[in-house]
């Protein structure tokens, strides 16, 4: 008897790739804790030492459908490894710099190897899992991010303390170097498929279902990483939580995250929508009770770990329904997928800034947040009540590159 679809193992190829999505998570997000670290050894004001940050995230929103364009006729496993490599040589270009101008190039390009990684690497990896655990298989992979956020983040930051900034980036080389040949060794090569098409990908991209998918992922992660970004003056200022305390809420949030995506992404399998309103409707929720109940320290500390497991539980299932609606174009599909958190990101967090130096102080990012994960429930009502929720494009020849993915789009997304 054979078992049950969300029974099964993953893919190894999916764990592989997860790692490699741990180095990426770890990049964009560690130089948060070395900025001044960065700033005084490079002679620039922390406040421009930040553009590291946000020339990264812009890479990634311009950098990953973009990529995902450029490399489309190049086999999967070679792109993966070329994406690994660059990576690589980012890394080692920034260690050896010391003009600030160059280190920012070399966040770009590293940015551009993260988005040319997460969008093929989706593909690989959904692919491998089958149609049955999409959104498991984008779970595993998102949950490499989570993690770094968990171990990564910290023990870069940590590095950086004690052998300088370059510290973290000399062992992100390396080990994106090492995830290079693990990738060529156990990543199969591309079976024979139809030779892809650019304008078949951007023909793909007319379904309507697509677009609301991707803005409901840009408007619920906006909404909690915008919390996020200020979470810092929350707790201490707001409800008083000690400042030595601060890296174990996030830690407990980080864990919350992990556990989010490995959960949702077993439930998006089998019931996307019903899924994605109950995420995205808690995460409103703890964002308001956030807003509301963070003058006191224990419950603000429960809230910020529950807002992880909400905020990330909704992520597996919509970058599946991103790729099953896309159908013939899942490559593009996967790179929009990555760019549209990291729209909600820039945009939330900025708005999130112009409201904490508002009258509302420390209660105002969150209160953002909840606005727009509010927000997100309008594209998830509007497919909810499209017509069809089942595709309607004919399955491709068997033995084709998107036989699988069309596997998938017949699938009730109810």
């Amino acid at each position: 008897m054979s078992s049950p679809p969300g029974s099964r193992r993953l893919p190894f190829v999916v764990l592989v790739l997860s790692a490699g999505t741990f180095l990426m998570g770890t990049t964009e997000f560690v130089i948060a804790g070395l900025l001044p670290e960065i700033a005084g050894d490079l002679e620039v004001s922390v406040s421009r030492a930040g553009l590291l940050i946000t020339v990264f995230a812009a890479g990634m929103v311009v950098g990953a459908p973009a990529m995902a364009i450029a490399t489309l006729r190049l086999p999967r496993r070679s792109t993966l490894i070329l994406a690994l490599v660059v990576f690589s040589l980012g890394h080692l270009a920034a260690a050896l710099s010391s003009s600030f101008a160059l280190v920012v190039a070399a966040r770009v390009v590293t940015a551009l190897a993260t988005g040319t990684f997460w969008c093929v690497g989706a593909v690989v990896a959904t692919t491998a899992a089958g149609p049955a655990a999409t959104s498991r298989a984008l779970g595993m992979l998102m949950g490499g991010l989570t993690l770094a956020t968990v171990a990564g983040v910290p023990l870069g930051s940590w590095l950086g303390q004690l052998s300088g900034w370059r510290g973290p980036f000399w062992v992100l080389a390396a080990l994106s170097a090492v995830a290079a040949a693990v990738v060529g060794r156990f990543i199969p090569a591309d079976e024979r498929r139809e030779a892809p098409s650019v304008r078949a990908e951007l023909a793909a991209l007319r379904d309507g279902r697509v677009w609301l998918t991707l803005s409901a992922m840009t408007l619920l992660m906006g909404g909690v990483l915008a919390t996020y970004s200020y979470i810092s003056p929350l707790l201490t200022e707001r409800a008083g939580v000690p400042a030595g305390a601060v890296p174990m809420v996030l830690t407990g949030y980080g864990l919350g995250a992990l556990l989010g995506t490995t959960v949702g992404g077993r439930l998006g399998d089998r019931r996307p929508l019903a899924t994605l309103f109950t995420a995205t409707a808690t995460t409103t929720l703890a964002l308001l009770l956030l807003t509301v109940l963070s003058t006191s320290p224990v419950t603000t500390m429960a809230l910020v770990t529950f807002l992880g497991v909400t905020g990330f539980a909704a992520t597996p299932a919509l970058g599946a329904l991103a790729l099953r609606f896309a159908g013939s174009a899942p490559t593009l599909a996967s790179g929009l997928s990555g760019a549209a958190p990291n729209v909600g990101i820039a945009v939330g967090s900025w708005t999130a800034g112009i409201a904490l130096t508002s009258p509302l102080r420390q209660a105002g990012p969150p209160l953002v947040g909840t606005v727009a994960a509010a927000l997100a429930l309008v594209p998830l009502t509007a497919l909810a009540l499209m017509h069809g929720t089942r595709a309607e494009t004919p399955r491709p020849r068997p033995g084709t590159a998107t036989d699988q993915a069309a596997g998938a789009r017949t699938q009730d997304v109810g």
